[in-house]
C-alpha cells in the first residue's frame, strides 16, 4: 500500500441528467455488471491504502447510508450531510474535521477510470504539492490552464468544465481525481464553493498546484444515459464479455438477446421478449417485444443509438461511423457497418497477414460445400479488408450464461457437431478443391510447437516455474506430439469453440476457421467439448462424443474405428489443453488482453484431469503438470 491517506468521495449530486434513471438510484449506486460504482471506487482506493473514508448526502441519502451500513468497508465510512449541497468545495469544507489530519484523496463517486491513483498520491507527496490534479487532455473539457512546467495558473468558467474558446495557451481537463494536503483548506470559504476557488488562491499564495498528466487512460464521466450504457459496454469489453446477467434475474433462457447486454438484480423477461444492445436495471421487467440500443427501468425505456451504445471507434474515421465489435484474441478488428440498408460486418487485417488470404480462400470453400459460415460479399485486397455477412454478436459462449435447460444446452451442441461432422466427412472430400487449406497439415511439428508454447507462455510466464528441460521430458513430449501425428488427418476448424460458434435465428455459425488445418478429427471434438470456457456436465458431454461418433459412423461406416477415435481423444485433449493455456499466457501478457486469465483455472483443471489416467506413460509431464498450482496466476 501507498500510504494511509483517507479519501473523500463527493456523492451528493442530483443526477439530473440521467433522469428518469436516477428517479430511482443515485448515481453512486448505479451497477455496472452488479457492482454500485462506489463501490468499485472504495475497492480501487482499498488496494492501496486502509484509510476512512468520507462521503458526502444529500440526494436519496437514506439509500446510500443503507448501502454503507450493509458493506464490507461499513466500519471505515463517515457520512457527512449537506443541505443545501455545498458544491465541490463546500463539501471539503463541510467535512474539515475529517480530513484536516493528513493528506487525502478525492475521488468524485460518478467516475470510472484506470486512472494510476498510487502514481498520483506518490508524485503528490514526494514533490510536496499542496494539490496534485489528475488531469487529461480532452478537448470538450480543457479548461484547466497551465504554466510551462504543469502548474495551475487559471481555471476557465470554473465550476462548468467548458474551456473558453477565445483563449490560447496550454489546456488540461479536471478528472474528478486529486489528493490534497490538508492546507488547501484554508484556501476554502464556509459555505457554497468549488474546488477551483481554492486552487487559485492556493496558487496565487505561492503553494504549488499540480496538474499530472493521465491522457490515454480510460475515463468517463457517468453523468448522462449514453455515458452510462457505454461504461457498462466498456466494462463487458474488459471482461471479455458480451453478455452479464445477475445470478438473480429470471426468465433469461426464453429471451432472443444479440450484441451486449446486462440484466441486474431482479429483473423478470418476458417470454419470447428480444433484446439487442440492452441494459436491464435492478427490478426491470422485459415485456414480450424487441427492444434494441436501450436502457430498461422498472418504469421506463430511454432509447439510444447504436453509436451511443457501442461507441465509435477511435480508428474508424468519422464519415462511416463503424462500430467495433468482438472481445477476441486476435489482432483483427471487425466493425458493424451499414449496408444497403442492413448491416454487414468489415474485418480489416494488418498489413501481410496470412491470414487474410486463408480468411477469403475457406470461406468460399466452405459456402461451397454448405458450412454455414457468413457469407462472403467484397474483398478489397490491397487494404487487407474484406465485407461479410453480419452474424450478430450472440455466440454459444455468451447464450451459455442464459441457463437454460439440460435439453436446451445438448440440443444446441448437437447442431454444433452436425457441422463438425459435416467438415470431417463431406467436406474434405473435396480438399483438392482448396489448395490452400490441402498444404496445411497439423502435424509433429506444429503439436511439438504447442508444448513448447505451453511451456514458454505459461508453465514459466504465468506460473513462474523453472523447467529444467531434462531427457526424460524432452522425451516424453516428443512422444505425445508422435502420438498425435500419428491418427488419421481430416479437415479440422483447429479451435472449434464456443466462442467461434455464432447463434443466429437459433442456429450455429462458424467464424475464426481461417487457422483450419489437416488434422485428427478428435482435436476439433476437444477443442469442443472439453472447452475451458463452458465446462459441460460429464454425462452430457459422454453423450456428445457418442452422438458424434454416430454420426460420422453413418457417413464412414468402413473407415471410422471408434476405439482408433478415443485414443486420439485422450492425446488431443492433453495437447489441445496446453495449447489454450499457453495461448492464455501469450494473450494477458503480450497482448493485454487481462481477461483471458479468468478461463485459467478450468484450463488446468481440465489439464489435470486428463493427465491422469496417462501418467504412466508420461510421468515427467505430469509431475510437470501437477506442480502448477490451480488459479490465475
Amino acid at each position: 500500500m501507498t500510504k494511509n491517506i483517507n479519501a473523500f468521495l463527493p456523492a451528493a449530486g442530483l443526477g439530473e441528467r440521467l433522469r428518469p434513471i436516477t428517479y430511482h438510484t443515485p448515481k453512486p449506486l448505479l451497477p455496472i455488471l452488479g457492482k454500485p460504482l462506489i463501490k468499485t471506487i472504495i475497492e480501487k482506493f482499498s488496494l492501496i491504502s486502509s484509510g476512512k473514508i468520507g462521503i458526502n448526502l444529500h440526494y436519496k441519502a437514506d439509500m446510500l447510508r443503507e448501502w454503507g451500513r450493509n458493506s464490507a468497508f461499513s466500519g471505515r465510512i463517515e457520512f457527512f450531510y449537506e443541505d443545501p449541497i455545498l458544491g465541490t468545495g463546500g463539501a471539503l469544507k463541510n467535512a474539515e474535521r475529517f480530513l484536516s489530519n493528513g493528506h487525502f484523496l478525492v475521488h468524485n463517486s460518478d467516475i470510472v477510470s484506470n486512472i494510476d491513483c498510487s502514481r498520483l498520491i506518490e508524485t503528490h507527496l514526494s514533490e510536496g504539492n499542496i494539490a496534485t490534479l489528475a488531469t487529461h487532455d480532452y478537448p470538450k473539457y480543457n479548461n484547466v490552464v497551465l504554466d510551462d512546467k504543469g502548474y495551475v495558473i487559471d481555471v476557465e468558467n470554473a465550476g462548468t468544465s467548458m474551456p473558453d474558446p477565445e483563449t490560447a495557451g496550454r489546456k488540461t481537463a479536471y478528472t474528478g481525481i486529486a489528493v490534497y494536503s490538508p492546507e488547501i483548506l484554508k484556501f476554502l470559504p464556509e459555505g457554497v464553493s468549488h474546488a477551483t476557488v481554492a486552487w487559485l488562491a492556493a496558487a496565487k499564495a505561492g503553494h504549488k498546484v499540480k496538474a499530472l498528466d493521465f491522457t490515454g487512460c480510460y475515463w468517463n464521466d457517468i453523468g448522462t444515459p449514453s455515458a452510462y450504457a457505454l461504461a457498462v459496454v466498456d466494462a463487458l469489453r474488459v471482461d471479455g464479455e458480451t453478455i452479464y446477467i445477475h445470478e438473480n434475474s429470471s426468465g433469461c433462457s426464453n429471451a432472443e438477446m444479440d450484441g451486449y447486454i446486462a440484466i441486474e438484480k431482479g429483473c423478470v423477461l418476458d417470454k419470447e421478449s428480444s433484446l439487442r444492445n440492452c441494459i436491464v436495471l435492478e427490478g426491470g421487467r422485459v415485456e414480450s417485444k424487441r427492444y434494441e440500443n436501450c436502457i430498461i427501468g422498472h418504469d421506463f425505456e430511454i432509447p439510444l443509438s447504436e453509436a451511443e451504445m457501442l461507441g465509435v471507434d477511435k480508428d474508424a474515421g468519422e464519415d462511416n461511423k463503424l462500430i467495433l465489435i468482438g472481445t477476441g484474441g486476435s489482432d483483427r478488428k471487425y466493425y458493424r457497418m451499414r449496408k444497403n440498408g442492413s448491416t454487414a460486418v468489415l474485418v480489416k487485417y494488418k498489413k501481410d497477414d496470412p491470414d487474410f488470404l486463408r480468411h477469403i480462400e475457406y470461406t468460399k470453400f466452405f459456402m461451397k460445400h454448405n458450412i454455414p459460415v457468413p457469407e462472403l460479399s467484397e474483398v478489397d485486397a490491397e487494404n487487407m479488408a474484406a465485407i461479410f455477412e453480419d452474424l450478430g454478436d450472440l455466440s454459444l459462449y455468451s447464450r451459455l450464461k442464459c441457463k437454460g435447460g439440460e435439453e436446451q444446452t445438448e440440443g444446441m451442441y448437437r447442431k454444433a457437431l452436425d457441422i463438425v461432422v459435416h467438415i470431417h466427412t463431406i467436406t474434405m472430400d473435396s480438399l483438392n478443391e482448396c489448395p490452400l487449406l490441402q498444404k496445411r497439415i497439423f502435424d509433429y511439428e506444429h503439436f511439438r510447437w504447442e508444448s513448447e508454447y505451453f511451456i514458454d507462455r505459461f508453465v514459466k510466464g504465468i506460473k513462474g516455474m523453472d523447467v529444467k528441460y531434462n531427457a526424460i521430458l524432452q522425451k516424453e513430449l516428443n512422444s505425445l506430439a508422435s502420438k498425435a501425428d500419428s491418427f488419421p488427418k481430416t479437415i479440422m476448424h483447429r479451435d472449434f469453440q464456443s466462442q467461434n460458434i455464432m447463434i443466429k435465428n437459433g442456429l450455429p455459425r462458424l467464424i475464426d476457421y481461417q487457422g483450419a488445418r489437416i488434422g485428427p478429427s478428435a482435436y476439433d471434438i476437444a477443442s469442443m467439448l472439453w472447452d475451458p470456457y463452458h465446462r459441460l456436465d460429464d454425462t452430457m458431454r459422454e453423450r456428445l462424443v457418442h452422438y458424434y461418433i454416430d454420426k460420422i459412423k453413418e457417413i464412414q461406416s468402413a473407415e471410422f474405428i471408434a476405439d482408433e477415435f478415443m485414443e486420439s481423444l485422450a492425446i488431443c485433449r492433453l495437447q489441445r489443453h496446453m495449447q489454450a493455456l499457453g495461448a492464455y499466457g501469450f494473450l494477458s501478457t503480450e497482448k493485454g488482453k487481462k481477461y483471458f486469465l479468468k478461463h485459467i483455472p478450468e484450463a488446468l483443471r481440465l489439464l489435470k484431469e486428463d493427465i491422469l489416467p496417462l501418467k504412466s506413460e508420461y510421468p515427467a509431464l505430469y509431475e510437470l503438470i501437477d506442480n502448477c498450482k490451480t488459479g490465475m496466476t
